[in-house]
């Protein structure tokens, strides 16, 4: 009579390259399987063997993220990936591909809370929190609520309309050190800058950089406001008071 072998303790790697156990075995058909990660699942054993088996918890996306256990598929209908995963691993890059950085260094320094490294996590607060506004591309924003914030988590992030957002994107000062939106032109500190798709636009001229600025400061940070009173039916109320809050500052 032929005896069933005892392939408990066996160990082997899957494709992932993550370390798994046979922890339990019935059979070839019926063996339990637990990964350095502590997941435990049940399989064959070809499986096994082939390595075919994933592991949820593997930090598989730019070497932190991980899909996790729970109801959230990361694909929609056919092939394609939905969009609560393309915006999940677009944060993902911003924080953790060195090539991505290059290319935006603003994003340096720049981390994803833990509950949010979990795939599961995020899609949740994505399901809860997301909106649309009509003829509006939405984004994921995390410094908003909170200037200069540098973490993405469930407290500092909220989505936005991408032309409410763009009032907010930092631009690059001047050659000669002017804050953005300020030239020096024949002895006067020039303002020269639109805001929200040109629905507000200012150009003027001042002695000091003091006086140029101040009035830039008071531009902008009215044209944030009427833009707040313009959506204040269609956003979130923490996202209207933060824009109604916003200060700029000269550092910007």
């Amino acid at each position: 009579m032929r005896t069933l072998k005892d392939r408990r303790g066996e160990q082997d790697y899957n494709n992932q390259g993550c370390k798994m156990k046979i922890i339990k075995y019935n059979n070839a058909n019926d063996i339990t399987v637990q990964f350095e990660s502590g997941y435990v699942t049940n399989t064959k054993y070809i499986n096994f063997k082939m390595g075919t088996i994933k592991d949820p918890y593997h930090k598989s996306v730019y070497n932190n993220g991980y899909i996790g256990c729970g109801k959230y598929n990361t694909r929609g209908y056919g092939s394609k990936h939905n969009r609560i995963y393309v915006t999940w691993t677009s944060m993902l890059q911003r924080c953790y591909s060195d090539k991505y950085q290059e290319r935006q260094p603003a994003y340096k320094g720049c981390t994803v809370c833990v509950e949010w490294l979990n795939f599961q996590n995020f899609a949740k607060w994505y399901e809860e929190n997301y909106y649309e506004i009509p003829g509006e591309i939405m984004e994921l924003d995390k410094d908003i609520l909170y200037k200069d914030n540098k973490i993405y988590s469930p407290d500092t992030c909220c989505f936005v309309s991408q032309s409410i957002n763009l009032l907010f994107v930092r631009r690059n000062k001047s050659k000669e050190g002017y804050p953005p939106g300020i030239t020096y032109q024949n002895d006067k500190y020039i303002i020269d800058c639109s805001l929200f798709n040109n629905e507000y636009y200012k150009i003027e001229s001042h002695n000091t950089l003091f006086d140029a600025f101040d009035s830039y400061k008071k531009f902008k940070e009215k044209a944030i406001k009427d833009v707040a009173d313009k959506y204040k039916n269609q956003i979130p109320k923490k996202l209207y008071n933060a824009m109604y809050e916003y200060k700029v500052e000269i550092t910007d």
